[in-house]
């Protein structure tokens, strides 16, 4: 089976190029962020007449994640336990949720589109909102793996977070000053190691960026950062075979900002678990 997270950002924009690369690369299920539309604006015919079906969680123009599989979807959440709200000037706990989860179960495993918030700058309340939305997810994905820790599990998405010093290379990005390399917010994506989830792309592509910014030629001089994941529980990631970042989707027209990250993983041992018949 073959999975992967890609930031599309509009998927109006680039619903073409999305379908032909899940065609071409053959990929089985396509977590999606920053669809920036509504679940009835989402352009679904392109996806239906390749094969697949669509589950899309959109409020607005902004945000917004989606899941393509041409397998079946079930178990549907658009937020997980925990997830923190977040409106401009309100104070409390009782803002309203915005669409940045997505979880489905496909093939038995437990599968989420996730869109982190930016925080846009160290003291504005976004990164206070950006860190708690960190810390709830890896407390739930704690709470799941703690019940059943052979439970396979992915989160995957835009995670804004660049957790290793090699993981950014913008420029502009400076210590002490620039979000998404803070020790804040590298300590809040550690809690997803600790709460039983690893990188399962790293190891077969230690490096590598998955974003560059349109300004500035960052793409061509390869200016960029890596801050999109697949985070795996245990039973997730033992299953993996391999993984890479589809980096030539930055090329050629109207390209998204980000790339795909992909994983294949082999057949649940369990699926093949019949008795022979000679």
């Amino acid at each position: 089976m073959r999975i992967a997270t890609w930031n599309v950002n509009s998927i109006r924009t680039r619903h073409g190029r999305v379908v032909d690369y899940l065609v071409n690369a053959d990929v089985d299920v396509l977590a999606m962020q920053e669809i920036k539309c509504k679940p009835e604006q989402f352009p679904l015919d392109g996806f239906e007449a390749a094969g697949y079906e669509v589950i899309a969680h959109g409020l607005n123009q902004w945000n917004g994640v989606a899941i393509a599989s041409r397998l079946p979807m079930t178990d549907v959440e658009t937020s997980f336990a925990g997830q923190p709200g977040f409106l401009k000037g309100h104070e409390g706990d009782d803002a309203p949720l915005e669409a940045r989860a997505l979880g489905v179960t496909v093939a038995g495993l437990r599968l989420w589109s996730l869109y982190v918030p930016n925080g846009r700058a160290l003291d504005d309340p976004h990164m206070q909102y950006k860190l708690r939305f960190l810390r709830a997810l890896a407390d739930d994905a704690k709470r799941t793996l703690t019940a059943d820790p052979a439970h396979p599990l992915a989160l995957m998405g835009d995670f804004n977070v660049a957790p290793l010093d090699d993981d950014m290379g913008d420029p502009s990005f400076v210590p002490g000053i620039s979000t998404h390399i803070s020790p804040a917010e590298r300590e809040a994506f550690a809690a997803f190691d600790e709460a039983g989830l690893t990188d399962v792309v790293r190891p077969h592509q230690p490096e590598g960026y998955t974003f560059w910014d349109y300004k500035q030629l960052r793409f061509p001089r390869n200016e960029g950062m890596r801050i999109d994941f697949i985070l795996g529980s245990r039973g997730f990631a033992d299953r993996v075979e391999s993984a890479h970042i589809a980096r030539d989707e930055r090329k050629g027209d109207s390209p998204s900002d980000h790339v795909p990250v992909v994983v294949d993983l082999a057949e649940d041992d369990e699926d093949d678990d019949r008795p022979m018949i000679f």
